[in-house]
């Protein structure tokens, strides 16, 4: 039964630092560096897509497709759709690979990709609730569902490839460059609407400027495609993928031979994928909601904070690299319990207060979900990793982060923030629990 390790070392590293030799002197052309490059463009697109719905989701559509209803249910009912994608990942997943096993990687990587980019920019031409009525609100929920398809298929392999890949001792520092994706894509997406707010009235912004967003994200997954297609389809990486044996397996094989596993993946990065929308989307829909902060003043704070994520995601690689990832992720969940005690003071108090609450929680996502992925990749036999690694994330977004805006923001609205401490606490629980049911197993084994 396979565990995640605390590192690089162990009795196994030197067998797997000759296997890694022995492939580099086989493939001289393939370098970690490269791998990583592929990761972060395609990840950063991802994201891109993902943010632009999410802040949109506060912005725009309450008063767009739900004008209808005050702007706290309009929010609301933004958020349940929101969380479409996240349940349909698993369902792209499962889609996707069957599509692999049939043709190739390259033709799953296209469809997925083309699926994204299509239903992505699809939502920029949706017409308001004033002129389509329900069918907008059917519209908007089904392009949002084909999201989730599109990103379940668009795994790639690219990160388990690096974990395998990454030289002994730096497999910390390789198992964070994916995840870097994550706050340049809402970096450049929180940009991308500040720079629209500003610029036009509210009655343009609302009528024509929202969507000049979803028109870039299509842009962008383009480009996307190409740098991924250019290493996934080379001779060089499909036989590397093939000798580390990173294969599509059957759902039903994973689930009856290492469902432990996908489980205890999930569970063991749920502090951080708790945390994720709570620091990046939230804020955005409360403070818009109870606060006397311009939406500007806002975004400009969670953009400094995604640099904060940034440099915290990039310390992740080296604090991992000296302490483990599993003592990393278990401090992490400790510091994110910490965190969410002071989480209704913030809050609820003045600009500073609020402004440190997104500073603060970006730090600590940046430096705990810089490691999560590798509880993803780590937790599985190799053969295992290339559908495993898909299938744990789409359960802990789905767990940790599809309904996190939702419940925060109808739980809080109606008891307080303190409901948004216990959201928080219950994932530094799971992730701890998780960790330690990993370590109990390992010491058997």
């Amino acid at each position: 039964m396979s565990s995640i390790p605390h590192d690089g070392n162990g009795p196994s590293a030197s067998a797997a630092e000759r296997d890694l030799r022995n492939l580099h002197a086989d493939h001289a052309a393939v370098a970690p560096g490269e791998i990583a490059v592929g990761v972060v463009i395609g990840r950063a697109s991802e994201y891109f897509d993902f943010f632009v719905y999410g802040i949109a989701s506060v912005l725009v559509f309450p008063a767009v497709f739900f004008p209808f209803l005050t702007p706290l249910d309009g929010t609301l009912l933004s958020f349940t759709i929101f969380s479409f994608a996240f349940i349909a990942r698993p369902f792209g997943t499962t889609l996707f690979m069957s599509i692999q096993r049939r043709w190739s990687r390259g033709t799953k990587l296209t469809g997925a990709l083309f699926l994204l980019g299509t239903s992505t920019v699809g939502i920029a031409f949706l017409p308001s609730y004033a002129t389509a009525g329900i069918t907008t609100i059917i519209l908007l929920s089904l392009l949002r569902f084909l999201q989730g398809i599109a990103l379940g298929g668009s795994w790639d392999g690219l990160p388990s490839l690096l974990a395998l890949n990454a030289p002994r001792g730096r497999r910390g520092w390789y198992a964070m460059l994916g995840q870097l994706g994550a706050p340049i894509g809402f970096f450049i997406a929180g940009a991308l609407f500040l720079f629209l707010w500003l610029e036009l009235s509210k009655e343009d912004f609302l009528g024509w400027g929202w969507r000049y967003p979803f028109f870039v994200a299509f842009a962008i997954n383009v480009v996307a495609l190409f740098a991924r297609l250019r290493l996934v389809v080379t001779e060089e990486y499909t036989q590397l993928l093939e000798e580390r044996e990173l294969e599509p397996i059957g759902i039903r094989e994973m689930l009856r031979t290492q469902g432990y596993n996908l489980f205890i993946g999930a569970f063991a990065a749920l502090a951080s994928y708790a945390l994720f929308h709570l620091v990046t989307i939230f804020p955005l829909s409360w403070i818009a909601l109870h606060s006397q902060q311009s939406i500007p003043s806002v975004l400009i704070v969670e953009m400094c904070g995604a640099v904060v994520g940034i440099l915290g995601t990039v310390a992740s690689g080296w604090i991992a690299d000296r302490i483990g990832r599993r003592t990393t992720l278990a401090v992490l969940a400790c510091l994110i319990g910490l965190f969410a005690l002071f989480t209704p003071w913030l809050l609820d108090g003045g600009k500073f207060a609020q402004d440190t609450f997104i500073i603060v929680g970006f730090a600590l996502l940046g430096v705990s979900y810089g490691q999560s992925a590798g509880t993803v990749t780590a937790n599985f036999e190799k053969r295992f990793r290339y559908t495993g690694a898909a299938l744990t994330s789409d359960i802990a977004w789905l767990i940790g982060a599809a309904f996190a805006p939702l419940v925060a923001l109808s739980l809080s609205s109606r008891f307080g923030l303190a409901a948004v401490s216990v959201y928080l606490l219950s994932g530094a629980a799971c992730t701890l629990l998780a960790l330690r049911i990993n370590k109990v197993i390992e010491s058997r084994d």
